[in-house]
């Protein structure tokens, strides 16, 4: 048996057995109020960074444009498609030219949502 279950069975308190923990959590507390207390200044240099994280914003600038042109092409070859269907009067192709269709405006259409919301 421990020493501490057997003071638990005789009833008798061990002195000193939690002394040790209870002076470790003083001091780590102690120790976190300190370094809580102090201030601690950062600089940083925003011309660094945009040094840093102009080729990435080259790079997205570069997709969103691609990603644009390529809606825009889908978009004009889904609308003659659609007219061919139409004057033929083939519903199906008509149908699938409408999800193409709106497939190239939501294409298009991103560089403008993704201004708006500031990427």
């Amino acid at each position: 048996m421990r020493k501490n279950e057997i003071s638990a069975v005789n009833g008798n308190k061990v002195r000193g057995l939690g002394r040790g923990k209870r002076i470790l959590s003083c001091v780590c507390g102690a120790a976190y109020m300190a370094l809580n207390a102090m201030p601690m200044t950062v600089m940083a240099a925003s011309a660094g960074t945009s040094a840093i994280t102009q080729p990435l914003d080259n790079l997205k600038t570069l997709v969103i444009a691609i990603i644009g042109a390529v809606g825009v092409i889908i978009l004009a070859k889904n609308v003659m498609e659609f007219a061919q269907a139409y004057q033929q009067q083939d519903s199906s192709t008509m149908n699938s030219a409408l999800k193409g269709i709106v497939a190239g405006i939501m294409m298009a259409g991103i560089s403008t949502v993704l201004t708006f919301l500031g990427f």
